[in-house]
């Protein structure tokens, strides 16, 4: 999440009902290969509204469903397609931002009022991880990325401090490793480091940087979780990348200020999805059978859905 423009808001009542955001060009094809990734049809559902802020989006791959965090709220809701409401599921929250689920149904969040990342285990129990680094306190995780080896990578801007006093003299990015119980700060030098995502086969790390720089790096990561490289991958033109993912061919999809912009792994701009607020963070989501092709999309004071071709990458 990056601090919040001052915006009208198309949507302000609350409101369960889906219903659809259908344009003559919600779909904007740049390259011919978008048209595999998303249909020409695709609608964008808003599933349900009237939220403070929206983020957090993260799909559980063991139960099949969806949650979302109204982190300035301190609320987690969870998204009901019987009856097609959004009650809260967890309250409070910490002020989570970032959600994660991986592969064993852990929730991994970022709890940027506690200035800390947990864990909530399929048995609900729950573990906290560190709250400082070299003796001084995360400033307000955000965003987080899980790896098949069972590290947790996330951001921390300054963005949640609120009243509190920064610690940290940088923007970083950690690594932690529940196994050895070893925090490093794997990225130092970040204006605003945000939304971060591994390619497909984890040899690539992309980290969203919604300071200054407004753009995606990307990192090529050793077998030792050592990053190396961290140049500009790409820049979405319209607003800043926030949250990302990539697809299961590698491709990046990014929020962006006009809705969702898509990048191939080279790079280059494939096309976007016009939402009719300005999302802060995307995840794939939807039944193994289906390939996971829902792509949940939060956005400032509401939820939304599109379906689409192209399938989430695999959850670790």
């Amino acid at each position: 999440m990056r601090p919040l423009r001052p915006a009208c808001l198309l949507f302000s009542a609350f409101c369960l009902l889906p219903s659809a955001f259908c344009l003559s060009q919600t779909v904007v094809v740049e390259k011919p290969e978008f048209r595999q990734l998303v249909p020409e049809d695709a609608r964008v559902e808003k599933l349900a509204s009237g939220f403070k802020f929206t983020e957090g989006p993260a799909w559980n791959p063991v139960d099949s469903f969806f949650i979302f965090s109204d982190e300035r709220d301190d609320r987690i809701y969870r998204w009901d397609p019987a009856t097609q409401t959004a009650p809260v599921w967890r309250h409070p929250s910490g002020m989570s931002n970032g959600n994660l689920y991986d592969a064993r149904g852990d929730l991994f969040s970022c709890e940027q009022g506690r200035h800390l990342v947990s864990v909530t285990h399929p048995d609900g129990s729950k573990e906290d991880f560190p709250d400082q680094w070299e003796g001084k306190a995360f400033s307000s995780p955000n965003d987080i990325a899980v790896k098949s080896d069972g590290t947790v990578w996330f951001t921390d801007p300054p963005y949640g401090l609120g009243k509190r006093l920064k610690e940290q003299t940088s923007n970083n990015v950690y690594c932690y490793d529940p196994k050895t119980k070893v925090m490093r700060a794997v990225g130092t030098d970040f204006d605003g480091p945000n939304g971060l995502c591994f390619s497909p086969d984890e040899k690539k790390l992309y980290i969203a940087d919604t300071g200054r720089p407004h753009h995606i790096r990307v990192f090529d990561v050793s077998a030792d979780n050592e990053l190396s490289g961290g140049g500009v991958f790409c820049k979405p033109d319209k607003g800043a990348a926030d949250g990302i993912r990539c697809d299961a061919a590698g491709n990046v999809w990014s929020s962006a200020g006009d809705g969702v912009q898509v990048f191939n792994p080279a790079g280059e701009r494939l096309g976007r999805i016009l939402v009719p607020e300005t999302p802060a963070n995307l995840c794939f989501g939807g039944t193994d059978e289906q390939g996971r092709r829902d792509l949940y999309l939060t956005a400032h004071s509401s939820v939304y859905r599109v379906k689409v071709t192209a399938a989430g990458a695999p959850v670790r």
